[in-house]
């Protein structure tokens, strides 16, 4: 397939990327800068300038593929603290790219996030795949894609856990809460920390994306987990092994002052299946887990 991916040259579509080249797929990756065009092309896919505002660019891009990918989204604007701002103009470019695909019968695959199941009220046991939001921040995405399944479109979206894990990672969450680790001399969690939050190696994500891309039936939705859940104390405890500091928990009072924008999430209980995905894509994980992989100490290291 000539597969159009958006996010080409970030975390995920570092590991995409080779993923689909590997299988014998022929890849453009979308690029907004010169360092990102560059990323896109080292790794042996074709380039196409462009960004999530160029609407028109998007749906042509789509139109010329066999299938899309869309893994970009403007993670600048949600850790500034401009939440809405980045979610509105990912639905935009999920409706663009989707219009541009009803009626063929090609895959389309976007990304969610496993949180957005514990704000939609799923609590009390692990978030499946059959389980999902009425409306709200990515679930009208997420809500839009599956529909396109009753227009022609092989649809499906992939969830990722709060925690996708390796040395491809250069800004996720292990990140953020290492900074404030280092800046507060405390690596915290909120309450006695027995909120779980689920998790996956980059690489192991990457190959839910592929198969999702070349199997998933319509109005898909699949969950990219390997670790159901790791309580936020043990991740807490390995943060501060890594960085030297002690670990403690905090109020949920102080949770917004201590993680910024990650606090709505900090002690947030996200438990999540991927059951369904598993069977569905014949899908198992052959990487770390989370805890092994923060303790081989890549995430610590200071240039």
């Amino acid at each position: 397939m000539r597969v159009f991916v958006t996010g080409a040259s970030g975390h995920i579509g570092s590991a995409v990327l080779p993923e689909l080249l590997r299988a014998g797929h022929q890849v453009v990756g979308l690029a907004r800068s010169d360092g990102a065009a560059e990323a896109v092309a080292a790794a042996g896919a074709e380039v196409r300038r462009g960004d999530l505002d160029d609407l028109d660019g998007l749906r042509e891009a789509a139109e010329a593929s066999d299938g899309v990918i869309h893994l970009a989204f403007k993670h600048d604007e949600m850790r500034t603290g401009n939440f809405p701002a980045a979610v509105a103009a990912d639905l935009a470019a999920v409706e663009a790219l989707g219009s541009a695909l009803e009626g063929t019968g090609k895959p389309f695959v976007i990304s969610s996030g496993t949180l957005m199941l514990t704000f939609a009220g799923v609590t009390g046991r692990p978030g499946t795949e059959a389980d999902f939001g009425s409306g709200g921040p990515r679930v009208d995405a997420e809500n839009y894609v599956i529909g396109l399944a009753e227009h022609g479109v092989r649809s499906s979206i992939v969830r990722l856990p709060p925690i996708v894990h390796s040395s491809l990672d250069h800004h996720g969450f292990v990140h953020v809460l290492t900074d404030i680790a280092r800046r507060s001399g405390v690596s915290a969690y909120v309450g006695d920390g027995a909120n779980r939050w689920p998790s996956v190696h980059t690489l192991d994500a990457a190959r839910v994306y592929r198969l999702a891309l070349e199997t998933a039936p319509a109005g898909s939705r699949l969950h990219a987990v390997a670790e159901e859940g790791v309580p936020f104390r043990d991740i807490a405890a390995a943060i501060g092994r890594g960085v030297g500091v002690p670990t403690d928990g905090i109020s949920a009072a102080d949770a917004a002052e201590r993680f910024a924008f990650l606090g709505a999430f900090a002690g947030a209980d996200n438990p999540t299946s991927s059951e369904v995905t598993r069977k569905v894509l014949g899908w198992e994980p052959a990487h770390p887990g989370l805890i092994e992989d923060l303790d081989h100490g890549h995430y610590f290291a200071q240039v």
